[in-house]
């Protein structure tokens, strides 16, 4: 039985404007989180923490004080605005998401509501600016990273963020009771409000707005408020792609509504959670931010603290979550001087040399007919399905579970393969059948695609034949 609610989703299933369609059809993206935070970089005095970097004000190695103060040093003569675009591109993202202001309520543009800016630096140029304008040049779509949480404001009530698990609601909260605390966040509201219409009056042309922090136990209280201002930011920008994060309905559920209706427009998954199987994702748009060392956005100096991420380990889940009909979106944390450090500039290289030859594999597909098999992950765009391949069999025959048509007495046949890589056609191989009416291919790998050590693609066609059609399922293993 559905509940009426005034601030639950406005609408139910999918968004079907050509501006969410260009979101769904990115397959790979980049994030980029940059602030002061970068300049201790999870170090100082000799300490180093294994906190997350972006946290660093938090960490117990810097008093708040000695923090506040940093963007007195944020000069990073070495950033090259148009080098990260080219590099972005390079790696074939089709969108980046950039941090204007994390929890520590530094911003990244010069911002007319506080002075704690980038104007107050002594690199005083606007950073946003030169990102949003750099990378839209090279056909890359621009979002906004805007953090609900703001240390830097006196109206803003710290602690009231129940846990890190933003899935949970806000049972146990305790409200602000007291009337100057009230008062204050009044004003930490409006201030809110104003940077983020601030930020797309400034910067046109972003196509949307990433939220994070609105797991704030205060801030989920203001269910009507925030979605009033939900409206006003739409209004002002049409086709704003606003993805979970940004409210919760009247009974502090997030991400979906009381109803499990999905609120906004995708689902801001928890950050790093891939999903495995299209169940899992329950036919709502999402994406995934993944770091490439296991638990830090910003940057750290230090990677031998944890595992750090091949470039095949993210061409793996990128392929991944486009096959479950997702984005995949990796994270750069630049240093205090504006490179971005030469790791990742390799790593981003390496993805962008594969992408080059197999991006059909990734961009505009969704999700194929063929269950997930041993091999690797398949991807589907109009008839064409792609198998990529990331575990090479032993024996170089590569066996294909088709499944049975939904349609009746209709079978999947493979009308012809190539491999990607070489345009080289597949030789097709009778693989048997089992009793639920799947047939099984088996593709043989030809002596150069053997030799490769990194994932392939087969582009396989599929066809729907009648079952009883003669030659059916011989008519492609010729």
């Amino acid at each position: 039985m559905r509940i009426p609610l005034k601030h639950g989703a406005h609408r139910v299933g999918k968004r079907t404007d050509a501006d969410m369609q260009r979101w769904r059809e990115y397959g790979l993206g980049q994030f980029i989180h940059w602030g002061v935070y970068a300049i201790p970089g999870g170090q100082w005095n000799g300490k180093t923490t294994h906190y997350a970097a972006e946290w660093f004000r938090t960490s117990g190695l810097i008093t708040k004080e000695e923090y506040d103060n940093l963007y007195k040093q944020f000069n990073p003569a070495k950033f090259d605005a148009k080098k990260w675009a080219k590099q972005a591109k390079q790696m074939g993202a089709k969108y980046m998401i950039f941090t204007t202001k994390h929890h520590d309520g530094f911003c990244m543009w010069p911002s007319k509501y506080t002075d704690y800016t980038i104007a107050n630096t002594p690199y005083k140029s606007d950073i946003v600016k030169e990102l949003v304008d750099a990378y839209t040049a090279e056909g890359i779509d621009v979002y906004l990273y805007f953090s609900i949480i703001d240390w830097s404001h006196p109206g803003y009530q710290a602690g009231t963020a129940i846990t890190n698990d933003d899935r949970l609601n806000w049972a146990g909260y305790t409200a602000i009771s007291n009337e100057k605390d009230k008062a204050g966040y009044e004003t930490f509201k409006e201030f809110t409000r104003n940077q983020l219409i601030e930020l797309l009056t400034n910067y046109p042309t972003v196509k949307g707005l990433w939220f994070d922090g609105s797991w704030d136990g205060a801030w989920m209280k203001e269910a009507a408020w925030v979605d009033a201002l939900g409206t006003e930011l739409r209004d002002m920008h049409p086709g704003l792609i606003i993805g979970s994060r940004f409210r919760a309905d009247e009974n502090g559920k997030r991400h979906e509504d009381t109803n499990g209706d999905l609120i906004d427009d995708y689902d801001q998954r928890f950050e790093r959670n891939l999903p495995n199987s299209l169940a899992e994702t329950k036919g709502f748009d999402w994406d995934c931010v993944m770091t490439i060392p296991e638990n830090q956005w910003g940057y750290h100096r230090d990677w031998s603290l944890t595992y750090v991420k091949t470039p095949y380990d993210l061409i793996e889940m990128t392929v991944k979550a486009n096959s479950l009909d997702g984005n995949f979106v990796i994270n750069f944390g630049p240093d205090g001087d504006g490179n971005i450090r030469q790791e990742e500039t390799d790593i981003a290289k390496s993805i962008g040399n594969w992408m080059s030859v197999n991006g059909d594999a990734v961009y505009g597909v969704q999700h194929s007919v063929l269950e997930k098999q041993d091999w690797g992950h398949s991807t589907a765009k109009g008839d064409i399905t792609y198998l990529t391949v990331f575990n090479k069999p032993m024996n170089n025959l590569l066996r294909i579970k088709v499944p049975r048509s939904k349609d009746k007495d209709m079978i999947y046949v493979i009308e012809n393969a190539m491999f990607k890589p070489t345009k080289k056609a597949a030789v097709i191989r009778d693989g048997g059948r089992d009793k639920s009416g799947s047939v099984y291919y088996d593709i043989v790998l030809p002596a150069d695609i053997q030799k490769l050590s990194e994932p392939f693609v087969i582009e396989i066609k599929l066809k729907q034949v009648n079952k009883g059609e003669k030659g059916s399922y011989q008519q492609a293993l010729t």
